[in-house]
């Protein structure tokens, strides 16, 4: 197949997605426009300032601009509003089914209680549920620049909704963080019946994967990059069906790797690794899910059976129920 054949197949393969930032689908249009709404200051006076600024090196200085941005949420509409744009933007690239980070800290922190950011965000998740027929999950993230003390402050703010939240992660700035710092509450949400995911091996060493599987019990790795370098390591994942929420644009973007040419993608699913395919920060990285299925497409020479392992793999590793999942495998399967 042509390189377009395979990127037409590709949008067509039903997909989910298991690594995105609510707040990181902030596009430079909303930021400007949320600002105005909610008469926000903002050190950009056009949306193209807006995405000047959108240049990183590195993770820390991503994190200096998400932050900055995420000040301009302030009301569940807001939170309404950016959720829906998600969502329009993942259907029209054939997902099927996301699994969504949010960041309560970063809102918190700023005055914005808790109920109302996840308020607005449940709100759009169902309302794509009964329209479009798209299921989500949501996963409450701790950060990890702060303490152990505000990660259990946050998880016992959640309490009245985690009846209505799958899962806790671990996110933003990894180095000096590892996950070792998190173990006692990623426990205490375990004893709560929800799954467990956290950011290991972007920036991180081996290391930190391995204290993310081993300490903290993980049920799936976000990034796992840097796993590569531990033949060992790489070993146990494939071993125990560990999932990789893959990031290729993300990872291009914070130089985590210098070209998309020497992503490891297909190095992870020849070493019969769960990897698959997302966004990350989307409105900052440069594209939603199929923007990264063409970008890997195009630098690693995936054929048609990589693709349809990737869409395998990120349902196989989503936390839909076992039936969910066979009948998504099974359209999967059928797509020609």
């Amino acid at each position: 197949m042509t390189k377009t054949d395979l990127i037409a197949f590709a949008r067509r393969l039903p997909k989910a997605e298991l690594h995105l930032h609510i707040e990181g689908s902030l596009e430079p249009p909303m930021l400007v426009a949320l600002a105005k709404r909610n008469n926000v200051a903002i050190p950009f006076k056009t949306v193209e300032e807006v995405r000047a600024a959108y240049a990183f090196s590195n993770l820390q200085d991503f994190l200096d601009i998400y932050y900055q941005g995420m000040n301009v949420l302030r009301t569940e509409e807001d939170f309404f509003d950016l959720t829906m744009a998600y969502l329009n933007r993942a259907r029209a690239d054939n997902v099927r089914h996301a699994e969504i980070f949010f960041d309560p800290q970063g809102h918190t922190a700023r005055g914005v209680p808790f109920n109302t950011a996840i308020s607005g965000i449940l709100t759009a998740l169902s309302m794509s549920r009964a329209q479009f027929g798209m299921t989500s999950k949501l996963i409450l993230c701790f950060l990890r620049h702060l303490s152990e003390e505000d990660a259990f402050a946050c998880l016992e703010e959640a309490e009245p909704w985690l009846d209505r939240i799958a899962g806790v992660g671990l996110d933003s700035s990894e180095i000096g963080h590892p996950p070792s710092k998190f173990q006692r509450v990623f426990a205490a949400a375990r004893e709560r019946g929800l799954k467990l995911v956290a950011h290991a091996g972007e920036e991180g060493p081996p290391d930190y994967v391995r204290e993310a599987l081993d300490l903290l019990d993980i049920d799936r790795l976000d990034h796992g990059n840097r796993s590569l370098e531990d033949e060992g390591l790489v070993a146990r994942l494939r071993e125990r069906g560990i999932t990789l929420t893959v990031c290729p644009l993300s990872n291009l973007k914070l130089c985590v790797v210098k070209e998309i040419r020497a992503h490891p993608l297909k190095r992870m699913l020849q070493a019969g690794l769960r990897a698959t395919v997302n966004s990350d920060d989307p409105a900052y990285f440069g594209g939603y899910v199929m923007a990264n299925f063409e970008a890997v497409i195009d630098a690693l020479d995936l054929d048609q059976e990589d693709l349809r392992t990737l869409a395998k793999n990120s349902f196989a590793g989503s936390f839909l129920e076992d039936g969910q999942k066979r009948a998504h495998l099974a359209a999967i399967d059928k797509a020609r």
